[in-house]
């Protein structure tokens, strides 16, 4: 006799682990596709901060050269490390790109003191909108 299992949750945790499924695809690929273009991507990072008055720097390329490692460090970081450094601008927006929130949270919390760095100006949605409007490119 076939053993009948009236597990309410079941259905739930399939949809669940789909939805994880698709996202942890959605990040792979963003993130794959940021390495891939990390050079031409952190180039139009600091053009835009810079035209959006966001950024005022004494030295672009060093800017460039720092926006670059960071989307490679993003790439070699734990899933739980990314999550940490984006936590306090999670609620920010709506439906985010996690790696336009790294790169804020990096602008906000540590280049703000870089030597180069004149000042940073714009609240945090300020800086994740110029940000995200070049990241946006990666979501799929």
């Amino acid at each position: 006799m076939a053993h009948y299992s009236s597990n309410p949750y079941k259905n739930d945790s399939k949809t669940g682990n789909a939805i994880d499924r698709k996202r942890e695809r959605e990040r792979y690929l963003m993130v794959s596709k940021t390495q891939q273009e990390a050079e031409r991507l952190s180039t139009l990072l600091v053009q835009r901060l810079i035209d959006k008055k966001v950024l005022e720097t004494t030295d672009v390329d060093t800017m460039r050269d720092l926006f670059h490692k960071q989307m490679e460090r993003l790439t070699q970081m734990e899933d739980f490390d990314v999550q940490f450094k984006i936590a306090p601008l999670r609620g920010l927006v709506n439906n985010p790109n996690f790696i336009s929130l790294f790169l804020t949270q990096y602008i906000i919390e540590d280049l703000i003191d870089h030597p180069k760095v004149q000042d940073v100006y714009g609240d945090d949605e300020e800086i994740y909108q110029a940000v995200d409007s070049v990241m946006s490119v990666v979501r799929p």
